[in-house]
């Protein structure tokens, strides 16, 4: 596999469909930001367990001008929820799934109009029925079932127990759930496409359609109220952002943990002198500056307001970086027992001919999100507060109203050869971990993006299902460099070769001479698509 170039335009994400869909947008002229739209539409039809219309969706956006503009679509806590209200539901913690796992708004539709309007601003823009052309033709005429839906359905049998989910997704018996490769229409889906394209992307928050999401909500046991439905926008910010020894390193703001990326990729480059990829060395130091990371992350990071100035403060600070740094060891493992943040989710990235760049992320949470189908709208709920701590006070605590910690975090990069990059990927624990494997791999060492994407990865932490605190490694380093890592206390887990576990990556850059590059994840279903 080789890494696709293209000169107009180029896009990739975990579908091939969804790829090319993005890519027929840029053929008509479209923008980065329409293409994504594409994309992440298509996504929501054919990739139902990792992304939907019920989720939330960050975005960065990179102009020709040197502009970089942050979208936060993230939904809020509903505003009826406290404490009490979960104490009467005799739960001690928030369940996973179920209707009362679905206690967010969904902003991702929200995060669509807003950027949407930032492209309007540049150009004019395509007719939304052209944006969502693809996903209404998949939800009417029938869209494939991937490999990876079909493992995930039989994986997650068990959890997904909503009746309304059962019978579309098990519509046999109730008990064997779709194959791999069965064709499914959902004509729910269908009209509710149909209903944004004629009302506008507004209606998914006010008027009828709202409403109707509303009533399923509460019917399958969702605090979520019309009015938390009115109160929801998408926000536009200003990036996290560091200037390391290539260049500026873009990534979202709380409550995304888009910090903890930067902060990775901040150590690495102050203290990787001398230090060879693919060596003990280079996966030791990354491993330490994750963990460092994710305790600060797990400190200061969640939906509170305050989260976003303690990490603009500290990237404002190179004295505070370099004391992080000074607690790793090049040599011994710092023990793990830190808690871990779970999560699927899709990443889709695009690059048109004017060299506007997008990264983009949109996730239901857990496969499935809260499991709980709409009936009316044919959409799934997302399950992000069920992250939430019913506790008074203290990290990522319940509050009515407040947005829950994301793991979601796109990344993007201006370098100073004049390279622009946007890149990310699924996985939760793993985001951060991934994208600095990327990221080292092709811009500190020039290993080609695919190739970079291709190798064998690592992950830090439980995944979804697994209490093992271990660093999971995939088949590819020799024996030596496994042998040094459980010498310095790291304790390996292996894992097959290409194992989903360690997420959906991609990535895209735009050269100063025009010239676009990109790779996409073998370990998912997709494709870069460009011309």
């Amino acid at each position: 596999m080789h890494t696709a170039t293209a000169r107009k335009g180029l896009v990739s994400s975990p579908h091939h469909l969804a790829s090319q869909a993005g890519c027929d947008v840029l053929k008509e002229g479209g923008t980065a930001i329409e293409a994504t739209i594409a994309i992440a539409s298509t996504l929501s039809v054919i990739y139902p367990h990792m992304t939907g219309l019920g989720g939330d969706g960050f975005w960065l956006i990179l102009t020709p001008d040197g502009k970089t503009q942050a979208i936060d679509a993230c939904g809020c806590l509903a505003q009826r929820v406290t404490l009490d209200w979960y104490q009467k539901k005799h739960v001690s913690e928030i369940p996973w799934r179920g209707g009362l796992a679905a206690n967010t708004v969904a902003g991702t539709v929200s995060g669509w109009e807003a950027a949407l309007r930032y492209s309007e601003i540049i150009q004019r823009p395509l007719p939304l029925h052209r944006l969502l052309q693809n996903a209404l033709y998949y939800a009417s005429h029938g869209r494939t079932v991937s490999r990876s839906e079909s493992a995930v359905l039989c994986e997650k049998n068990d959890e997904l127990q909503n009746p309304h989910f059962r019978k579309f997704f098990f519509p046999s018996d109730g008990r064997t759930p779709l194959h791999e490769n069965e064709t499914v229409c959902s004509p729910a889906l269908a009209h509710t496409f149909h209903t944004l394209i004629k009302n506008g992307l507004s209606s998914f928050y006010e008027g009828e359609l709202a409403r109707s999401l509303v009533h399923d909500l509460q019917q399958a046991g969702s605090p979520l109220i019309e009015e938390d439905f009115l109160q929801h926008k998408a926000t536009y910010k200003t990036p996290l952002h560091i200037e390391s020894s290539h260049g500026q390193l873009y990534n979202t703001a709380p409550p995304t943990q888009g910090a903890a990326s930067l902060l990775i990729l901040a150590l690495f480059d102050r203290l990787k002198d001398h230090v060879p990829v693919e060596t003990a060395d280079y996966l030791h130091l990354l491993v330490e500056a994750t963990k460092q990371a994710f305790i600060y992350r797990n400190r200061f990071i969640d939906g509170h307001s305050e989260s976003e100035n303690h990490t603009r403060t500290l990237f404002a600070s190179s004295k505070q970086i370099d004391q992080i740094g000074s607690q790793i060891n090049r040599y011994q493992a710092l023990p793990w027992t830190a808690q871990t943040q779970w999560g699927d989710t899709t990443w889709m990235g695009a690059i048109d001919g004017n060299g506007m760049a997008v990264s983009m992320i949109q996730s239901l949470y857990f496969e499935y999100g809260s499991g709980v189908l709409l009936p009316q709208s044919g959409i799934i709920w997302q399950n992000r507060g069920s992250s939430f701590r019913l506790a008074p006070s203290g990290w990522n605590a319940l509050t009515p109203g407040r947005k829950p910690f994301h793991t979601l975090n796109p990344a993007a990069a201006r370098l100073h050869d004049g390279r622009t990059l946007v890149y990310g990927t699924m996985g939760g624990e793993g985001q951060p971990q991934t994208q600095a494997a990327l990221f080292t791999r092709h811009v500190h060492y020039g290993v080609p993006i695919q190739e970079s994407i291709n190798r064998p990865r690592w992950l830090l932490g439980r995944t979804w299902g697994n209490d093992s605190l271990s660093l999971k490694i995939e088949p590819g380093f020799s024996p030596d460099i496994l042998h040094i890592l459980q010498q310095r206390g790291h304790i390996i887990e292996e894992l097959p070769a290409r194992s989903s576990l360690m997420g959906h990556a991609g990535m895209l850059s735009r050269h100063a001479h025009g010239l676009l590059e990109g790779g996409y994840d073998p370990r998912s279903d997709g494709s870069v698509a460009g011309w």
